[in-house]
């Protein structure tokens, strides 16, 4: 079942200040989903959710995401044991984003390499070059032994 969610309002005052919820989805139906862990504050991943994702998170508690590649919605940590149990959602100022505060199942590890976050690769400038470097090797859990190839 789909919550109905209010309809976006035009007005800025209600919008910013109001108590209704209205989510404003993207073109395509999605609404970006910022994904915090709820202890520390670590920033985890960042996903996208359309309607029905959003409605099965606020009504089972456990984070739903839209899974742009697959074209389906998707259950965070449903193979890797890694559920993700929403703590808080908070929206921006516009409704257009919202923030899922969360705590991590299992191996604690969010990432579908092993890794506690999706962010571990730093972006540098060396020489004129930009390359990645590694912020995190620790895997939590071997992805080939997890997931289906």
């Amino acid at each position: 079942m789909t919550i109905a969610f209010a309809e976006p309002s035009t007005d800025k005052a209600v919008l910013e200040e109001g108590a209704a919820f209205s989510p404003r989805f993207d073109a395509h139906g999605l609404i970006t989903a910022v994904v915090t862990d709820a202890g520390d504050g670590a920033i985890l991943m960042l996903a996208h959710m359309n309607a029905e994702a959003l409605s099965l998170t606020l009504q089972t508690g456990i984070a739903h995401y839209w899974s742009r590649s697959r074209k389906s919605i998707w259950k965070k940590g449903e193979s890797s044991g890694n559920l993700q149990s929403v703590q808080e959602i908070l929206t921006d100022c516009d409704q257009d984003a919202i923030l899922l505060k969360v705590e991590v199942a299992g191996h604690a590890a969010t990432c579908h390499t092993g890794r506690r976050s999706c962010f571990y690769r730093a972006v540098r400038l060396e020489g004129g070059v930009v390359r990645l470097a590694s912020v995190d090797e620790h895997r939590h859990f071997d992805p080939a032994e997890v997931y289906d190839k």
